[in-house]
């Protein structure tokens, strides 16, 4: 018989407290982090029926990774140990690991720039299919940013071709990006539950007393019936249901204001819904969103020139990252000259989502707004889909990004009158 630990109370949770190192496991036992190892019951079971030749579980690999995501922990002060995301753990071990294979061999590189990218796109695509969260692609970011900068300050500086102030505007760079993409991550602006819009549209798809509700559903015998004998404020009332009825997300229960989408990875409806990146971005964040890549760009375009001018001084910079003659003679310049190549690859993807960003904000449109329309052929496009223009929200290009800079200040969604 195994020995399982002692089930806690919340009362006598809060009493006895945890340590830095304990935590509640998911079957809300009191365990220590030094025992992650021990007394795994679904990992044993799945052993077991591989060794004995049984067909596994269909829950099996569920109930071992839930297991396994709920051990990884790490000692925290307050509250016991914090879960650690498996998600994270990736870009901490191969990204390192991959550029210092790449600043071995010229061949090595090439391989591994090809792939890496691919690698990430692959994922992207696969986690946005499935609609789950992760904290991948923010793990990337993050450590990609402070790696390049330690690697900036450990192999680039003590060569003596950065000075102070070099450093200064780059190590400025990179406190400024951290503070706007904390300050994107505060939040989108999530449509707040309305219990007058719940009421509402609530009442509007029970089927009207002397009606058959079989015939056509009730709902649209409710409308004309309504709307044939109403006077004009009660016509208004019918088209503001109606409008209601429209904007309805069942898995919020709120009435969506105009541009207003949900988002399935995040599973929350918010206003003026762009798309999801590293978190959603919507008309809280927008703003902040647009400055992050502002500043990563700057930062990144002026930290890859000083790395080439230090490992490459005799060629021209719009030159030196496609010939670079004696640079892989010493692992020094090779893994800095394979750091600068991975960063003007980030840095491409990352112009090229402020291109997007900086269009659509031109013609007043979201990348949400831009997918639908195209996906109903409602929507003119140029420069194969680069320009897409709905002509529903725009009002020149003046008025459109004053629109953009001041859609931050108006975060109180519109009342369903204004819906009408």
């Amino acid at each position: 018989m195994k020995k399982r630990g002692k089930r806690l109370l919340p009362a006598e949770e809060e009493e006895e407290g945890l340590c830095c190192c304990e935590y509640v496991n998911r079957h809300g036992e009191r365990s220590h982090v030094a025992a992650c190892c021990c007394d795994c019951e679904d990992l044993d079971d799945a052993c077991d029926r591989f060794l004995k030749r049984e067909p596994q579980k269909p829950e099996s690999l569920s109930q071992v990774t839930s297991v396994i995501s709920d051990r990884i922990r790490i000692p925290w002060l307050w509250g016991g140990a914090r879960r650690l995301e498996l998600s994270i753990i990736p870009p901490l071990v191969l990204l390192p690991a991959l550029l210092h294979l790449a600043a071995l061999h010229f061949l090595l590189g090439l391989v591994v720039l090809t792939a890496l990218p691919g690698l990430v796109l692959w994922y992207y695509y696969f986690t946005h299919r499935k609609k789950g969260r992760t904290l991948f692609f923010l793990s990337l970011a993050l450590f990609s940013l402070g790696y390049m900068y330690y690697l900036f300050v450990t192999e680039v500086l003590p060569r003596g071709d950065v000075g102070h102030v070099q450093l200064a505007a780059v190590s400025a760079g990179v406190v400024l990006t951290l503070l706007a993409l904390a300050h994107t991550k505060r939040g989108p602006g999530v449509v707040r539950p309305n219990p007058e819009d719940v009421h509402s549209t609530v009442t509007y798809y029970s089927p009207a007393a002397e009606r058959d509700s079989s015939v056509n559903g009730g709902r649209q015998e409710v409308t004309v019936t309504v709307a044939s004998r109403a006077g004009p404020s009660e016509q208004a009332e019918v088209e503001l249901k109606e409008t209601n009825r429209r904007n309805w997300c069942t898995a919020c229960r709120v009435v969506r204001p105009p541009r207003a989408g949900h988002c399935r990875i995040c599973g929350v409806c918010v206003l003026r819904l762009d798309h999801h990146c590293v978190c959603c971005v919507g008309q809280a964040n927008h703003r902040s969103f647009l400055l992050t890549l502002v500043l990563f760009l700057l930062t990144s375009l002026y930290g890859i020139s000083l790395v080439l001018q230090s490992v490459c001084p005799r060629q021209n910079l719009l030159t030196a990252l496609l010939y670079c003659p004696g640079v892989y003679n010493q692992y020094s310049t090779a893994l800095c000259f394979t750091c600068a190549w991975y960063s003007s690859i980030v840095t491409g993807g990352l112009l090229h989502l402020l291109v997007v960003q900086v269009v659509n904000i031109s013609y007043n449109v979201t990348e949400r707004e831009a997918r639908v329309a195209l996906r109903e052929k409602t929507a003119r496009s140029a420069f194969w889909g680069l320009i897409v223009e709905t002509g529903v929200y725009s009002r020149g290009f003046r008025g459109n990004w004053s629109e953009f800079m001041a859609m931050g200040d108006k975060l109180s969604p519109p009342s369903p009158a204004d819906l009408v």
